[in-house]
């Protein structure tokens, strides 16, 4: 399965309870003994920065403090049969937003001992960071509970992120590194000098399975991936774009209505989307069948 990858969002955890998104933040602001509300319309990593100022100010805690609660939040994540199904699809790459272990603790209890083997060693961004298994490698693309200052969360890390991820797909990242320098993506790929180094060198050269993950708008890098992958087709007419991989995304059948909007920008970012149904009746059966569609479309190819 060299040229397949899944990108996976933390929706798989929460078919059991006490990994939901709002259970995290409802013990971090006990534990950080602070008051935040969280309305809808107010972006995460924005809600991020106000829970980071209300504890700076008023609290001891730093932001390592926040950083490592978090991590120690979902590593009690434990590996469900969603999981093992994931990995037993034989797809060596998995990228996920996840931060916790559980997809790597599928064919291993000694999660203790997993270590970033990323091409370059990052603390805070998260461009290169992989755990490798067996003949698994998982890329944990929004950082791993593994190096707490990694764990993407606020708006300012959101933002220096995306600009690493620019320099590294558009103009390439001369005298960035001390031992590597990178031309532009779309250089490497058209003399073929990719050597999947990044999980970015994936997003553009094979095909991606995207499930579990709503992909809020607010997902910023993501965003700017699709729409950068997609114009590079039509506007770099004198590279001839090599860009030739399929992006699907999975999404319960009725989320669809409810999701025009973003029905709508997928479509125009050439990602086939893939409704599934089930998912209000349960949650469990919904994520086999979306495994089972991956594992039919990767036996046809």
């Amino acid at each position: 399965m060299e040229k397949v990858a899944l990108l996976v969002g933390n929706d798989i955890n929460n078919i059991s309870s006490g990994n939901s998104w709002s259970e995290l933040l409802d013990g971090l602001t006990t534990y950080l003994s602070i008051d935040v509300d969280f309305p809808h319309d107010k972006p995460f990593p924005l809600a991020y920065e106000e829970i980071f100022f209300k504890t700076i100010k008023h609290t001891s805690y730093k932001e390592d403090d926040i950083k490592r609660y978090v991590a120690e939040h979902v590593n009690r994540i434990e590996s469900s049969n969603i999981h093992h199904l994931i990995c037993n699809l034989g797809v060596k790459n998995i990228l996920t937003t996840n931060y916790d272990l559980s997809l790597e603790s599928v064919n291993s209890s000694a999660i203790k001992d997993i270590t970033n083997k990323g091409y370059i060693k990052e603390t805070k961004y998260s461009l290169f960071r992989k755990h490798e298994q067996d003949k698994t490698t998982f890329w944990h693309i929004h950082g791993s509970s593994t190096e707490p200052r990694s764990i993407t969360l606020g708006y300012e890390h959101y933002s220096g992120y995306l600009q690493n991820i620019r320099n590294y797909v558009v103009s390439g990242t001369k005298d960035t590194y001390k031992n590597k320098t990178f031309k532009p993506l779309l250089l490497r790929m058209r003399d073929k000098e990719v050597e999947n180094h990044s999980w970015l060198d994936l997003f553009f050269t094979v095909d991606i399975h995207i499930f579990g993950l709503a992909l809020d708008f607010v997902e910023t890098e993501l965003w700017w991936l699709l729409t950068y992958r997609e114009k590079t087709k039509f506007l770099k007419k004198s590279l001839k774009s090599p860009i030739t991989n399929v992006i699907h995304y999975y999404i319960p059948e009725e989320f669809v209505a409810t999701s025009k909007t973003k029905m709508d920008l997928l479509n125009s970012l050439g990602v086939i989307v893939i409704p599934i149904e089930g998912y209000s009746t349960n949650k469990q059966n919904y994520y086999e069948s979306v495994i089972a569609s991956i594992s039919s479309q990767l036996q046809i190819k």
